[in-house]
């Protein structure tokens, strides 16, 4: 089993920044991609941006130039930096990881941005 604890959300105004970040433990291997998702209110959960154990990073067009993902491997930790807040951004955020064709979960973190 892996367990992802998230840190890192709150309230914001608009134009403003978060650093989201999530770290992992338990069996951990090292292929894995680890990323975020959002779950607005009554919309369906998205993908933000992943990265994979080697770096290579894929973002949602609605976050490009604005969110930067990065990674530790060393801490098995992945962060999400969001500039440029939008009241749009507002959602629960969640913390990915897939390693050996599973999907583990972190909590959640909610983002909620002020206009």
């Amino acid at each position: 089993q892996v367990q992802l604890v998230e840190s890192g959300g709150g309230l914001v105004q608009a134009g403003g920044s978060l650093t989201l970040s999530c770290a992992a433990s338990g069996r951990i291997f090292s292929i894995n991609v680890m990323g975020w998702y959002r779950q607005a209110p009554g919309a369906q959960r998205e993908l933000v941006a992943s990265i994979t154990n080697s770096g290579s990073t894929n973002y949602a067009d609605s976050v490009k130039g604005r969110f930067t993902i990065s990674r530790d491997n060393a801490k098995n930790t992945v962060y999400l930096q969001m500039n440029s807040l939008k009241p749009e951004d507002t959602a629960v955020y969640y913390c990915l990881r897939r390693q050996s064709e599973y999907d583990y979960w972190g909590q959640g973190t909610q983002v909620t941005v002020s206009s």
